[in-house]
C-alpha cells in the first residue's frame, strides 16, 4: 500500500500550482481538506489547509462516479470513499500526523456506490439502485450488509444520501425524494417511501444536508431549495439569481449552496420552518462545483473547468463570509468529493 508520497515528481504531476495561500497560522490549520481523484486507479488526495499536498494513497478500488455529493463522508477517525467503477467503498483511519489517513479496508457495495454518510454506529452506502447499512464495531466497518432496500426510482440517476433521526432520506435526479426507516441498532428497515408534497414543477433533486429531522435538499434544475420534515416537504424558497444550487452544506445558522452553472456559492440562514437567502454570491469560481463541505470555520469547495479541477479553501467568519485561505489546481477534471478532517477528531462511534 502506498501512503505519503513526497517529492517533485508527485506535485508535478497532481498539482499545477497553488495559489493564494496565506502565510498567516490559524488555529485551525492542523486540519485536513481531502477529495479523491476518482480515476480509474481512484486515489484518496489529503491537503493542509494552506494547500499543500500532504499524502496521496490509492483507494484500491475505481472511480468514475458522476452527478453526486456526498462521495467521501467523514465521522471521527473514520473516512470512507466511493469506488464506483469497481462496485467498493474505501473506508480509512486516522493514523497520525506525518501520514494522516491509513487504508483500512475496501467494503464491497451491491453495486455502484454514488454516496456514503456516517450515523448510528453504521457507514450508509447509497448505490445506483439501492441503500445499505453497514455495522461499525470494535472491529470496523462489517464487510455484510445488516439492511438494504431498493429505491423508488432505481435507474441509476441517485444522487446523495443523508442521516436524520431514525431515517435516512435520499434523492434521485430522477424527481423523487425519499425516504427509509432504520431500526433501533441504525440499520436499514423497511422500503424507501416518497416524501410528500414535493412541489409539482420539481425537476432534478440533487444535494441535500441534514440536522436532526430536519434535510434541505435542492430542487437543481427548478432553482429551489426545500426542507424536509417527517417526510413532507415543507418550505421550498428560490435561488434568485444564482441558477441550479446543486450541493448544499449546514453548519449553524448558515445553509451554503454551490450553484453549478453559476460557479457560485451562495448563503442562506435556516431556521425553523425558514430559509433565506442571505447573500446571493459569497464565493465565485472559473469552474462549475461539484461538491461542497463547511466545518471548523472552514469550508472547502471543489470544482471542475475544462481538464483540470480546483480544490477552494476558505477561512469563514462569525458572519458566514467566505475569504480565500488557499486555491489547488490538479490536472484531472473528474476530481469527486470534499470533506474536512478536524485535526482533533478522535475515534469515537
Amino acid at each position: 500500500m502506498k501512503k505519503a508520497i513526497y517529492g517533485s515528481a508527485l506535485l508535478a504531476l497532481m498539482v499545477a500550482g497553488v495559489v493564494h495561500a496565506q502565510t498567516g497560522f490559524g488555529w485551525n490549520d492542523g486540519d485536513f481538506i481531502v477529495t479523491s481523484s476518482n480515476t480509474a486507479s481512484n486515489e484518496l488526495l489529503v491537503y493542509n489547509t494552506h494547500g499543500t499536498l500532504i499524502e496521496q494513497v490509492k483507494t484500491g478500488g475505481a472511480g468514475g462516479v458522476t452527478g453526486n455529493a456526498g462521495g467521501i463522508a467523514q465521522n471521527h477517525d473514520l473516512l470512507a470513499v466511493v469506488n464506483f467503477g469497481s462496485d467498493n467503498v474505501s473506508v480509512f483511519q486516522k493514523s497520525g500526523d506525518r501520514v494522516p489517513l491509513q487504508l483500512e479496508k475496501t467494503v464491497p457495495s451491491i453495486t455502484n456506490p454514488v454516496s456514503v454518510a456516517f450515523g448510528r454506529n453504521h457507514l450508509y452506502i447509497l448505490t445506483a439502485t439501492r441503500i445499505e447499512s453497514h455495522l461499525i464495531d470494535r472491529h470496523g466497518v462489517s464487510a455484510n450488509p445488516d439492511g438494504e432496500a431498493p429505491l423508488l426510482i432505481a435507474d441509476g440517476s441517485a444522487a446523495q444520501v443523508g442521516v436524520l433521526n431514525g431515517q435516512l432520506i435520499i434523492t434521485e435526479k430522477s424527481n423523487t425524494i425519499e425516504t427509509v426507516d432504520l431500526n433501533n441498532q441504525g440499520a436499514v428497515s423497511g422500503s424507501s417511501k416518497l416524501v410528500a408534497n414535493i412541489p409539482a414543477n420539481v425537476n432534478a433533486p440533487f444535494g441535500l444536508a441534514t440536522r436532526g429531522n430536519d434535510a434541505y435538499v435542492t430542487i437543481a434544475h427548478a432553482n429551489e431549495i426545500s426542507l424536509v420534515r417527517n417526510d413532507s416537504v415543507l418550505t421550498v424558497t428560490g435561488s434568485g439569481t444564482q441558477m441550479a444550487p446543486c450541493w448544499v452544506t449546514l453548519d449553524g445558522p448558515f445553509l451554503f449552496s454551490a450553484n453549478s452553472p453559476s460557479q457560485s456559492v451562495s448563503r442562506y440562514a435556516v431556521y425553523g420552518q425558514k430559509i433565506i437567502q442571505d447573500a446571493a454570491v459569497v464565493a465565485t469560481f472559473s469552474g462549475n462545483p461539484t461538491d461542497i463541505t463547511y466545518r471548523d470555520s472552514l469550508a472547502a469547495v471543489v470544482d471542475a473547468n475544462g481538464s483540470v479541477s480546483h480544490v477552494s479553501i476558505f477561512d469563514v467568519d462569525g458572519d458566514g463570509n467566505f475569504n480565500l485561505k488557499s486555491s489547488v489546481t490538479i490536472n484531472n477534471a473528474a476530481t469527486n468529493g470534499i470533506a474536512i478532517v478536524r485535526s482533533d477528531d478522535g475515534f469515537n462511534y
